[in-house]
């Protein structure tokens, strides 16, 4: 049996930048669908993005609300999504979400953080970043490799390169804990599952969910 290589998150996606889009992913192709269903209107709103990775979301997301901030700590990434979305109410920085937020406090109407916290240890610092920027009544939205599937050691792999990246179980309670230590309520929870449209190709009728998705409000 051929043991693959574990990298830390951020070697592991600047390595992987380069053919993240192209590759077949299920995970990160349901994350879309799964996040156009769940916001229903961006109208004059400023987004955060935490983890924005190549854009794979802004695309949709900068047609649709008033400013959008994307972050992430792999300069391979950000290189692509400025590339992908050239727009003027778009910003993209390099920040580590581990530490407060490069965004001004009280302004966000919507924060995002999509597939992220699997590769963090400690949830409270990153709920309460997101807690620092958000309005009352703001939202937040956590979408995130289930944890059932990381517990059965099916964490995010680059195949190309034959590695796995660095991954943590977070029972679904200790996300609803960290956020709550933030004073954020949870409003929403929901699995999704791997079953995706044609269109999508993943050639996978797993039924288990795959994705799990967390609403909270401020």
């Amino acid at each position: 049996m051929i043991m693959k290589r574990h990298t830390d998150v951020q070697t592991a996606y600047n390595r992987w930048s380069d053919t993240y889009d192209g590759q077949q992913n299920p995970l990160r192709d349901l994350d879309l669908l799964v996040l156009q269903q769940l916001i229903t209107d961006l109208t004059g709103k400023v987004v955060v993005e935490a983890g924005c990775g190549t854009g794979k979301n802004s695309q949709w997301l900068a047609q649709h609300c008033q400013q959008l901030i994307g972050l992430d700590f792999s300069e391979g990434m950000l290189a692509l999504a400025r590339q992908k979305v050239p727009r003027p109410n778009v910003q993209f920085i390099h920040h580590d979400i581990r530490q407060p937020w490069p965004v001004e406090g009280g302004t966000a109407d919507l924060v995002l953080i999509n597939l992220v916290l699997e590769h963090i240890e400690q949830l409270e610092p990153i709920f309460h970043n997101a807690a620092a920027i958000m309005r009352p009544t703001a939202e937040l939205i956590v979408t995130d490799l289930h944890p059932d599937r990381v517990t059965a050691g099916k964490g995010a792999e680059i195949t190309a390169l034959d590695e796995t990246i660095i991954n943590f179980v977070h029972p679904v309670a200790e996300y609803i804990m960290a956020a709550d230590e933030a004073g954020l309520q949870l409003v929403a929870q929901e699995g999704w599952a791997a079953e995706l449209p044609d269109t999508i190709g993943t050639g996978n009728n797993d039924s288990q969910p795959l994705l799990l998705s967390l609403r909270f409000v401020k």
